[in-house]
């Protein structure tokens, strides 16, 4: 009766241990499903996107290789001189010398830079380039510089004067006033950066009683910006 217990315990024991692990890897896979789409249990594993092997190590920008045909060789100034041709005047008829020996302003109020063209008694062509380091910028607005309306009729009339200060309407030494301005229109703000292109033009003088009257323009780029019509009292009397 003994040996044949512990023959059964034997068998009992090699059915235990061959039963009891693939119950357990049962167990795994049923909880495995249950968190995983329904399909075959064993599936490819997708491939990735880029393949690891053919990813090349990372370099700086300098150490990337370019085709020669595409390395476009960038000459130093040449986008300059583009952009200066586009701004070129002819040569100056007076200078900023010349211009102080015919008008009496002086700084912060000598606002013409530069004439173009000019015909004494008859017209003139003025440049007034606008920068942000002008003293009227401090409070004309600080967050939002406008050149004021009056400064760009005052730079006018400065070109005006230059005109009139001149043979056969006036002598050297001789002062200029302002007698009236009319049908004046502002068309655009004028900001730094800008470059006010003025001409005046003499419409009628009266030498007897020293009135010149002249109509003048200004523009920014091709486009109109401020006109007006001129009224000056040239004073005959010469300064000693």
């Amino acid at each position: 009766a003994i040996s044949r217990t512990s023959q059964t315990l034997q068998s009992f024991r090699k059915m235990y241990s061959v039963a009891y692990p693939l119950a357990v890897l049962a167990t795994c896979v049923a909880s495995a499903n249950a968190f995983m789409p329904t399909g075959p249990l064993l599936r490819a594993a997708p491939a990735p996107a880029i393949s690891r092997a053919r990813l090349a190590p990372l370099r700086m920008d300098a150490e990337v290789a370019v085709e020669p045909e595409k390395k476009a060789k960038r000459v130093v100034g040449a986008l300059a001189e583009k952009f200066s041709a586009g701004f070129a005047h002819p040569p100056a008829f007076a200078g900023d010398t010349e211009i102080r020996k015919i008008l009496p302003h002086r700084y912060p109020f000598l606002l013409i830079d530069k004439i173009l063209e000019c015909v004494p008694g008859e017209y003139a062509v003025g440049v007034k380039c606008i920068t942000a380091n002008e003293p009227q910028f401090t409070g004309h607005f600080p967050d939002r510089p406008i050149m004021p309306g009056v400064l760009q009729i005052e730079a006018m009339a400065q070109l005006g004067g230059f005109v009139a200060l001149q043979p056969p309407l006036a002598e050297p030494g001789q002062d200029f006033f302002f007698g009236g301005v009319d049908n004046v229109k502002w068309r655009k703000p004028l900001v730094p950066g800008d470059v006010l292109v003025m001409e005046m033009h003499v419409t009628a003088y009266k030498k007897r009683f020293g009135i010149c009257k002249m109509a003048g323009k200004g523009y920014v780029d091709g486009k109109v910006a401020v006109e007006g019509d001129f009224t000056f009292a040239i004073v005959t009397a010469k300064k000693e």
